[in-house]
């Protein structure tokens, strides 16, 4: 891999590493420590999330026109400026306001890191995604595990430890990736057929992104509804925690047999996610009778096998499916329908919740995967009556 991937797998590690502090918290800390309902909780982080929408798209846009260096110091400023303030003030309503604009900030950073990635390293395909994927995992895994330690003594701790990486990270790109080119100069495969139109190009990212939007805001409610639901069941702040370890761990260790895995039933990104959506069902399935921590970890593993198939393939598609010139705004729009996602998971599912129980939530949840399955299966189809046109032409 290029000397410039690494750095930016290096900052997104530390990057994730503090933002999974507070992000695995957030629902518990709304419901238990500022005393709001689930559907408060939920629409709380539809606001983050909905701020993080706008702000992946402006991101993609900034991309194309200024280059990955400024774009995401923008939005590294803009991020830890409004943690500093959370820092200082967390109670309600100022957790709101800062919530929101740190989701703001947030979102024009990831497109930014996925099209520079794409950019260093064209010739990577997948694995410069891969790559990027498994760094967020890494910060995953270690900032879950000690963040649900620090909260069990003080949240207080929390906001200043994910201030603190995030000026860490801002240090790594004011020195880091000041020189990274991201002007790619190659064409992609998918571009290379000129009778594909771009039009034609940008459908099929947004029917896959439909059923990208689907599976996220049922992943969302392992960080809301469900992490509110095992405090009930007597599973402690510290056991939540483990299972994003888990999770990120799996991850993290799991990319050999997995990449050997692929090789045998992967034989396309589009195979690789409906296995991967297959999965995210029986997870579920799990999850629904689950009642102690070892069914939770359980789903957990099988939820993981899932979107270690499912997340590093959308990004990549999105790549090569890419105009020239289009990389962040192409890129923007991956990040801002799984943004989309974990916005309106939480308060769907709170309301869901609050309403009809966790029973009709799980119910719910799995018909949406069938649903993403259908959009998957068809989401090529324009693209490959293009490709039969070209063939015939030529």
């Amino acid at each position: 891999m290029p000397r410039a991937l690494w750095l930016l797998i290096i900052g997104m590690a530390v990057n994730v590493t503090g933002s999974s502090f507070l992000w695995p918290l957030n629902a518990i800390y709304i419901h238990e420590h500022l005393g709001k309902s689930l559907s408060i909780a939920g629409f709380v982080l539809m606001l983050n999330s909905a701020a993080s929408v706008i702000g992946n798209l402006i991101g993609g846009y900034l991309f194309d026109k200024i280059g990955g260096y400024k774009s995401i110091l923008l939005g590294i400023g803009i991020t830890a400026l409004s943690l500093i303030g959370l820092t200082f003030w967390h109670g309600w309503p100022a957790y709101v306001v800062f919530l929101t604009i740190t989701g703001f900030g947030s979102g024009i950073v990831f497109p930014s890191m996925y099209a520079m990635a794409g950019s260093v390293w064209k010739e990577g395909g997948r694995r410069a995604f891969n790559a990027i994927y498994v760094a967020q995992n890494v910060g995953v895994a270690v900032g879950a595990a000690l963040g649900g330690l620090v909260a069990s003594y003080s949240f207080q701790l929390i906001f200043i430890a994910n201030a603190l990486m995030y000026i860490v990270f801002l240090l790594i790109a004011v020195f880091g990736y000041r020189g990274i080119e991201t002007k790619g100069n190659q064409t992609n495969i998918i571009q290379a057929k000129p009778v594909i139109k771009n039009y034609t190009k940008l459908y099929a990212l947004l029917i896959l992104c439909f059923g990208y939007l689907l599976c996220w805001i049922g992943y969302v409610q392992w960080q809301s509804t469900i992490a509110a639901y095992t405090q009930e069941i007597n599973i402690t702040l510290k056991q939540y925690s483990i299972l994003w370890t888990v999770n990120g761990a799996l991850i993290v260790l799991g990319q050999p047999f997995m990449n050997r895995a692929i090789k045998y039933f992967g034989k396309s990104l589009k195979s690789q996610m409906l296995v991967g959506m297959v999965i995210f069902i029986g997870s579920f399935a799990v999850a629904a009778s689950a009642n102690h921590f070892s069914a939770f970890v359980t789903a957990m593993v099988i939820l993981t096998i899932g979107e270690m198939l499912i997340w590093p393939a959308v990004p990549t598609i999105a790549d090569q499916l890419a105009p020239k010139g289009r990389e962040g705004f192409y890129q923007g729009i991956v990040n801002s329908t799984a943004t989309g996602g974990r916005m309106i998971g939480p308060l769907l599912g709170g309301v869901l919740v609050d309403l009809y129980g966790m029973s009709m939530l799980f119910t719910v949840l799995i018909l949406l995967f069938v649903v993403a399955i259908f959009t998957t299966s068809i989401y090529d189809k324009k693209l490959k009556e293009g490709e039969n046109l070209a063939s015939k032409v030529s």
